[in-house]
């Protein structure tokens, strides 16, 4: 099947043409960092207004890289939520208008299950069970993934996502944005052991990240002289590695807990590199594989929303054009999967 999937749950434009939900023939994203770059963070009112500027080059510019037309496409899948609602509903709206013109059926997509499903668009994948771990600017959840839409949460965030963690100290040591890019090339030349940095919830497979931006706000205000530029490689090293501890540990845990070897890592903030390797690492002591989708497939695109549609269509699903978009939209999970908790 051929299917056209378009994404923009928060400050990206993307469409991507993917057949049968495992080669990718095309995927565009335009992407909003510059605009909202100014703000330090994302201005859901800018970003409906830019998906609208964007949606019909992006979706043009994903065919022609294709190679095909409307007429050769078969399906079109969108993301449905969660995200932002202004702007869920622009990529929605666009997909339910070629839909109905084209006469193709067409699904909405969760945009967590479209991530874990990214690990599929790779030619190193998992077999079903697996530990997943979602983590990104809005979400850092742990799930138990038994199949397509079967889905069991093991740990979740209780106040922050790690990525709006990276954000927030890059906000507070005025060193660029997005904050998670620049404290991962920051890091690099600092000190991982330098700054004590609080790690939350340690008996818990949920995640609080609330407390550790507390501490580093405390850090830059005991101080009795301001920050010097030679000192943050140290500080944002330390309070990365705070992070990626607490993220690597609970989801390994997690996958000793549900009897599974298997971890997939995705989202944006699967793109850090110290992540990347302390997984790898630390998971091979443990005899645990771990997959983590190349770094283009981590932050947010439409071939992973095509996945899962895919999947639904090519089973008979359909939604109406009645479809409205969700700001919360939790993940499930069937009914055998009940066993397995945290």
């Amino acid at each position: 099947m051929l299917v056209l999937a378009i994404e923009s749950s928060c400050d990206e434009t993307a469409a991507s043409v993917v057949r049968d939900g495992r080669l990718i023939l095309s995927s565009v994203i335009a992407s909003q960092i510059d605009v909202h770059s100014r703000y330090g963070g994302v201005v859901p009112e800018i970003a409906s207004r830019k998906h609208m500027e964007a949606i019909v080059p992006v979706i043009l510019q994903a065919l022609d890289d294709a190679r095909v037309s409307l007429d050769d496409i078969e399906g079109v899948a969108v993301t449905r939520g969660p995200g932002l609602v202004g702007s869920l509903l622009v990529g929605l709206q666009a997909a339910k208008s070629l839909a109905f013109a084209r006469e193709l059926p067409f699904v909405g997509v969760n945009h967590l299950e479209g991530h874990v499903a990214s690990i599929f668009l790779h030619e190193r994948h998992p077999d079903f069970p697996f530990v997943a771990l979602v983590v990104s600017g809005g979400h850092t959840n742990i799930y138990r993934v038994s199949d397509f839409g079967s889905f069991k949460t093991l740990g979740q965030t209780r106040d922050d996502a790690a990525g709006e963690a990276f954000d927030k100290a890059a906000k507070l040591l005025d060193i660029g944005y997005p904050g998670g890019v620049v404290i991962d090339r920051l890091a690099k030349n600092g000190d991982t052991g330098k700054i004590p940095f609080p790690r939350s919830m340690k008996n818990s497979l949920d995640f609080s990240f609330s407390g550790l931006k507390t501490s580093l706000l405390s850090y830059t205000k005991k101080r009795t002289t301001p920050i010097e530029q030679n000192e943050i490689p140290d500080i944002v090293a330390s309070y990365q590695e705070a992070i990626v501890d607490v993220l690597v540990g609970k989801t390994l845990r997690a996958a000793e807990i549900s009897g599974t070897a298997r971890v997939v890592v995705v989202g944006g903030v699967a793109a850090n590199s110290r992540l990347r390797y302390r997984f790898h690492d630390d998971a091979a002591k443990k005899g645990i594989e771990v997959f983590i989708p190349p770094i283009s497939l981590c932050t947010d695109n439409a071939a992973m929303i095509a996945v899962v549609g895919d999947h639904r269509l090519s089973r008979g699903e359909r939604d109406g054009f009645d479809l409205n978009a969700l700001s919360r939209w939790p993940l499930a999970f069937r009914q055998e999967d009940e066993k397995f908790g945290s």
